[in-house]
């Protein structure tokens, strides 16, 4: 049995219901653990407030949604009914309803952010690549939450849009259509369909995805955070133990998250107040029609955090298999010709890339636009180990590190512009062309994250005071 602390005589009433807490519950500890003695690198500059964002916006998304499920109904005829009284007759529901909305779009404009600042400072490298994983698993996740909450308002988009992607699954060979009856409940996306995205948006999904958040805060806090530098601050550390380039993360980093919070609530709030349709890009215009089985949109597309993998679906075209075919045999034959393989490995090389491309061959085309849209998420989980550069941050690459980047950026943002308009066959090549730089990025990030001549990184961090 542990030993119970007494406060000391005399000591304020709120001393002594902390040491009664603790002796019972190790409230002190985690907070020193966590919070004022977890030593942060002294040198975090703004890219390292959003991930305290992300979990603000996830705070508001919980509390948003215990009051929206008060009052809405999750039957296909009345869902579409209770949004609207939620907007109309109940006290500040329309506030309620556009926080969450808001707040959806807003989770993932901080959770790419966040997860573009892992990239420049290579957060995902040696010892962090579980907080990485993590991280990724959390983005999975929210991209089903956000799929199946879609559905919900029981719109004209989000039952059409939900129809496209749950039919997509029929695509796949074999257990395609029984899969995806599985998912509607119905042979069309209906009643059930409804019930069951309702029941995994409010409780399964959003329980997974407390779980990987704790899990990804316990894995950063136990191997330490990253910094600008990509040096471990660890390794320089004082006689007691602490490091000397690391600084309290309260009060130092709290108030500089503090103030991140206020500019973003400031934006957050000039967006639910005066724009919370968003020019049609966080709310959709079709989605304020009723749900109508007869009547199709003229075109159909997922809200914006979306369409960057949208495009990458619907840019899976016949002509784009055949490209990957001339893809696949042309890398097969550069590793039979310049791998150091042995003969039996190089026919091996050459026996998976003839399976490869007939599979590719005898497959629909939109299967492999689901393969793509899917592997596009999932290639992010490996690249702890497709980064081969000798250093972590991007201050210490070669300066066309940074270019490459930044075309890496300007690309997605590009398929995710696309992936919102009306299909054409120029905005489909540009979409396959999208496609094959995003794959190409990160697959050939072993030969190209070398290149280069490299910047010494210094054994201390680099801070310069404001």
């Amino acid at each position: 049995m542990a030993e119970f602390k007494e406060a000391p005589a005399g000591a304020p009433l709120g001393a002594k219901l902390l040491t009664w807490v603790d002796n019972r519950f190790p409230a002190s500890k985690l907070f020193k653990e966590h919070m004022s003695e977890y030593y942060a690198p002294k040198n975090f500059n703004w890219w390292y407030i959003f991930g305290s964002l992300a979990l603000l916006v996830l705070v508001i998304q919980i509390v948003t949604g215990i009051f929206l499920v008060m009052h809405y109904k999750p039957d296909s005829s009345l869902a579409f009914a209770s949004v609207e009284y939620i907007m109309r007759d109940v006290p500040w529901g329309w506030l309620v309803r556009y926080m969450h909305s808001t707040g959806a779009s807003a989770f993932f404009v901080v959770v790419y952010l966040h997860m573009f600042r892992g990239l420049l400072y290579g957060s995902y490298r040696k010892p962090r690549e579980l907080v990485w994983i993590f991280g990724c698993a959390i983005f999975l996740c929210l991209m089903a939450e956000a799929f199946m909450g879609y559905l919900l308002p029981w719109g004209q988009m989000s039952y059409w849009g939900a129809q496209v992607i749950v039919n997509l699954f029929a695509a796949v060979p074999v257990i395609g259509p029984d899969l995806a009856l599985m998912i509607r409940g119905d042979f069309v996306v209906g009643d059930a369909t409804l019930n069951r995205f309702f029941s995994f948006h409010v409780i399964a999904v959003p329980l997974v995805l407390i779980g990987l958040v704790v899990a990804h805060i316990i894995a950063l806090h136990e191997v330490g955070s990253n910094n600008p530098d990509g040096v471990e601050i660890k390794a320089t550390k004082d006689a007691r133990g602490v490091p000397l380039d690391g600084i309290p993360f309260h009060p130092y980093y709290t108030v500089h998250d503090i103030f991140g919070v206020g500019i973003f609530l400031m934006a957050f709030s000039a967006v639910v107040f005066f724009a919370p349709e968003f020019g049609g890009y966080f709310l959709e215009y079709n989605n304020f029609v009723p749900a109508d089985p007869l009547k199709t949109p003229p075109h159909i597309a997922p809200v914006w955090y979306f369409t960057p993998f949208y495009s990458m679906l619907r840019a899976t075209t016949d002509v784009m298999v055949k490209v990957l075919c001339v893809l696949v045999a042309a890398g097969v034959v550069l590793t039979v010709l310049r791998g150091r393989f042995s003969g039996l490995g190089k026919v091996i090389t050459a026996a998976v890339g003839l399976v490869a491309i007939a599979l590719l061959l005898s497959i629909d085309a939109k299967f492999w636009g689901v393969v793509v849209m899917g592997g596009a998420v999932v290639i992010l989980f490996f690249l702890p180990w497709l980064d081969r550069s000798p250093v972590k941050s991007i201050r210490y690459r070669p300066g066309w590190h940074l270019g490459l980047y930044i075309v890496f950026v300007v690309v997605f943002l590009i398929l995710g512009v696309l992936g919102t308009l009306a299909p054409s066959d120029f905005f489909t090549l540009v979409s396959q062309v999208g496609t094959l730089f995003y794959f190409g990025f990160f697959l050939l990030m072993p030969w190209w994250t070398r290149l280069g001549t490299f910047k010494p990184v210094p054994d201390r961090v680099t801070f310069h005071p404001h």
